[in-house]
């Protein structure tokens, strides 16, 4: 099991898993006008963070190293077999919360999309994890007093938009 990794870890390695890169390619795919990066930003001093921890982890290993164009050699990088095995893992392993479902679920969707991936599998789980939370969150609504029914309402109707969205895909 790798060490705990924030959401722009993850990121970072499944997209090195998807295709060895230099930290300046994959800088460019998480940018602002990028493929992820329209979902999930990772400024590009982050990515190099990232990069540094996950080869630390053992996660990453340097795959070969390419002649700058006018800079530095770059160093390309892969997954190692247990980084690959970690970024299978946490693809197909649905968010706990109905708030992540904006930032981790949809930049795995994003993912699972590059990769050419079915998206069946990781939807279907989600929903699972949401569809029990509706319910309680009901009761909880139709219960809860003062500022305390204001929330659960909004996390009432999250949840709801939440499964509509997910019956959508």
């Amino acid at each position: 099991m790798p060490p705990s990794l924030s959401l722009p870890e993850w990121i970072v390695l499944t997209l090195l898993d998807e295709a060895p890169a230099h930290g300046f390619a994959i800088a460019a795919l998480t940018a602002e006008d990028g493929d992820v990066g329209r979902v999930w930003q990772v400024p590009r001093p982050i990515v190099y963070r990232a990069v540094d921890r996950l080869t630390a982890a053992g996660l990453l290993v340097m795959a070969e190293t390419q002649a700058g164009h006018r800079g530095p050699q770059r160093s390309i990088l892969g997954a190692t077999p247990a980084g690959a095995a970690a970024v299978r893992e946490w693809l197909g392993r649905p968010v706990a919360h109905v708030r992540d479902l904006r930032s981790e679920f949809l930049v795995k969707l994003a993912l699972l999309t590059r990769r050419g991936g079915s998206l069946t599998d990781l939807v279907s789980a989600q929903r699972a994890v949401i569809a029990p939370l509706e319910p309680a969150l009901a009761r909880r609504r139709a219960e809860a007093p003062g500022f305390a029914a204001i929330l659960a309402a909004w996390r009432h109707e999250n949840a709801r938009a939440a499964l509509r969205f997910l019956d959508g895909i």
